[in-house]
């Protein structure tokens, strides 16, 4: 699970197939996800077999009948998966530390409504579109890399060869009103780096 600040959801836009739900559910579980959601879900969506782990029993499913009922928490900022033109590409997109992702169905794309609501329109660079559980389970693992503290991956290949240090609070930036002068910061060549 990621140890990550912040929280995120992830849902689905007129899911149809309660096993993809399923599946994504499980995968957002495992991801440490915070609530998933359906909005305009084909049918309703009772805990599918795929969902071997019973997700609901350990975070909350919210069903919105329509977009402008849709109701998330305040500060949360919508991200929607959806392979267009302008969208940004997932490597370089920055996740904000409250988000809800929403995917399209699986026979179709985000609605003009949902795509409207969204802040911002993400996209996994593939050939072709994915399952709707396994592009949920490419953003949830970037969203994991991307914001929680790991050791950083050596030049070489293999494993880090010392593990991330834990946090420690640092002293204040300021004191007294007055700025401190900067620590000394090198870089990866050993050079000191101007602040």
């Amino acid at each position: 699970m990621s140890n990550a600040r912040g929280y995120f959801g992830i849902g689905v836009e007129g899911v149809s197939k309660p096993m993809n739900f399923g599946n994504l559910t499980r995968t957002a579980y495992g991801f440490g996800a915070s609530f998933v959601f359906t909005v305009s879900p084909d049918h309703c969506i009772k805990a599918p077999l795929s969902d071997t782990p019973r997700s609901q029993d350990h975070m909350p499913w919210y069903s919105y009948p329509s977009v402008s009922e849709m109701h998330l928490p305040e500060g949360c900022r919508i991200v929607g998966v959806e392979l267009t033109d302008d969208a940004i590409e997932l490597p370089s997109f920055r996740h904000p530390t409250r988000a809800a992702y929403v995917l399209g169905p699986e026979r179709g794309s985000l609605s003009p409504e949902l795509m409207e609501a969204c802040e911002f329109i993400i996209k996994i660079p593939t050939r072709f579109c994915l399952n709707v559980a396994t592009a949920g389970a490419v953003i949830m693992y970037d969203r994991m890399q991307a914001l929680g503290r790991y050791a950083e991956r050596p030049v070489k290949v293999g494993g880090p060869i010392e593990p991330v240090k834990p946090h420690v609070d640092g002293k204040s930036q300021y004191s007294a009103g007055k700025r401190l002068p900067p620590k000394k910061v090198r870089d990866r060549q050993g050079k000191i780096q101007k602040n």
